[in-house]
């Protein structure tokens, strides 16, 4: 995120998009909520009517894989009608005028009949959003598609064009899927860079870490999750070693890792059993958060300390502790007493991290990266004054239709979604036997008259099919979702990433299309 969480009680808009705020982060939900009950206004977009629509000075009912076209929509107002911060943009940003070419043909009502979105509220949306001190809020809803970058670089040129980054109550904010998902990119679980985001590409931080840790390391980026898998069936991977983890349930195109899994030789460490374990040659016990001590960096890249709350289980081990005698038996020599030791030097060899240890976290409550030294404040906003990089990059971007919305015998468009009740792939929250009476069991969200006219009554048992697989599941026939459109929790193993394309990737990230599926829908 480029601006706190407590900052969004700051703004005078907030514009939600592909995020399920209050049940996927209901932390910040809750932040959301106060900003609106002091007078903020909110603009929600996405496929399916969620809590905060309802809430919604403005609601955007948008096809599923059409975000792009509604930004250049929003954008071709704001340029038709001069609402854009021409200062900003002459002294902050490189390529506007490509942007403006191509926005042009986005009229309100050329996008409307993309998004199906009425013109009149893409006018309404852009003068609000261009006028107001603005902050955008997203999530997978926008990252996980064929075109996810594409589509985050348009939610950029929203608030580059506007001026709304570098500010109190503005920004662009991605929120994270899962605890400490931007503390592991930042530690360098990304096959492309180190540790804080330095390219393992750059000869000079190559030599860096090389002079650091006593040993040669490749230059080559590695592979992503979705292209590990076949690389497997391919045979250009033997072994897949797997952390806290469960693709089985969150990976696309599930009986294609299926194939991949049996084929490897598979190490799971987890702290529970769970469906990927089941493929497991050998599986390494590790300790839950609780057991354990250490830091966590959360979506406003806050670095919190973690501290441990109860004793481990059996043989269960910190992970850390558990790579570090794997590294000691495969040859790399190396001794660390405590977390504390691992993070010192994590803070040694990563300039965002430098001036962070663990008793400034004592006193601050957290600090926020980039901290580079041990007398800086840690950074709250980012981009402030201007642009970290000198220039914002504007990405002239042109909309292009999913192709798992152009196939006939697949009319439906299908998009997945999060439970508040559920966390992730039920590893753990299916242990618990309150949650699990909430939602027992996995089922598909259809429009009234889609069910009407397949002859499906509420709480039928249907067949849902793509180019995939077929799974079966409960209706729940609703009117949050448009006609043409379904929405279905993915949190059930055997449910909906049966059904996704793990062959279709964004270009850039890699990342599949988990958020639009072509499908149809049956009587079972």
């Amino acid at each position: 995120m480029t601006n706190p969480i407590p900052d969004v009680r700051n703004a005078e808009v907030i514009f939600i998009t592909g995020s399920n705020t209050t049940e996927g982060h209901p932390v910040i939900g809750a932040f959301v909520r106060q900003a609106i009950e002091n007078g903020t206004k909110l603009i929600v977009a996405d496929p399916v009517r969620i809590p905060l629509a309802d809430v919604a000075d403005v609601y955007m009912q948008i096809k599923p894989g059409t975000s792009l076209a509604l930004s250049n929509g929003l954008l071709n107002v704001i340029f038709a009608e001069g609402l854009e911060n021409r200062e900003y943009i002459r002294e902050n940003t490189s390529g506007i005028e490509e942007l403006r070419e191509i926005v042009k043909k986005y009229t309100p009502e050329y996008t409307s009949k993309i998004t199906g979105v009425p013109a009149e509220d893409i006018i309404k949306v852009a003068r609000m959003y261009a006028t107001k001190k603005s902050a955008i809020l997203y999530s997978m809803g926008i990252t996980q598609h064929v075109n996810g970058t594409n589509n985050v670089m348009s939610l950029s040129n929203l608030a580059l064009v506007t001026g709304n980054l570098g500010r109190p109550g503005c920004g662009v904010n991605p929120l994270r899927g899962q605890n400490n998902v931007q503390g592991a990119c930042d530690m360098g679980a990304l096959p492309v860079v180190f540790t804080g985001y330095q390219a393992v590409a750059n000869p000079d931080v190559v030599k860096k870490f090389e002079e650091a840790w006593g040993v040669s390391l490749s230059s080559t980026p590695g592979l992503t999750v979705t292209t590990t898998i076949p690389a497997i069936l391919e045979d250009k991977v033997k072994m897949l070693y797997i952390l806290g983890e469960n693709p089985m349930v969150s990976d696309p195109d599930s009986h294609h890792c299926a194939e991949a899994l049996k084929k490897a030789f598979l190490v799971v460490q987890d702290i529970f059993l769970n469906e990927t374990t089941e493929y497991a040659d050998v599986v390494l016990p590790a300790a839950c958060f609780a057991e354990k001590d250490g830091v966590f960096a959360n979506s406003e890249r806050r670095v919190q300390r973690v501290r441990k709350a109860v004793n481990r289980k059996g043989d269960s081990r910190d992970d850390w502790a558990i790579i570090m005698e794997l590294m000691n038996r495969l040859g790399y020599k190396c001794n660390y007493d405590r977390a504390e030791d691992i993070f010192n030097e994590i803070a040694s060899v990563t300039p965002s991290y430098g001036g962070i240890t663990y008793a400034r976290i004592e006193e601050n409550e957290g600090i926020c990266w980039p901290c580079p030294t041990k007398d800086h404040p840690g950074t709250a906003i980012l981009h402030v004054g201007k642009p970290a990089n000198g220039k914002g990059v504007l990405k002239a971007l042109e909309w292009v239709p999913s192709p798992e919305a152009q196939l006939p015998e697949y009319p439906i468009q299908l998009t997945t979604n999060r439970l508040i009740y559920h966390y992730h792939s039920l590893t753990m929250c299916a242990r618990s036997e309150a949650i699990s009476k909430h939602a027992p069991s996995k089922f598909v969200e259809i429009n009234e008259e889609d069910a009407k006219a397949l002859g499906i009554e509420q709480g039928a048992t249907i067949k849902i099919s793509s180019k995939r697989g077929s799974i079966t599941a409960s209706a729940l026939v609703s009117d949050r979702v448009a006609r043409g459109v379904a929405a279905m929790p993915f949190h059930w193993a055997d449910g909906a990433n049966v059904l996704s394309d793990s062959e279709a990737l964004d270009p850039i990230s890699k990342i599949p299309g988990l958020k639009h599926i072509g499908v149809k829908i049956e009587k079972a």
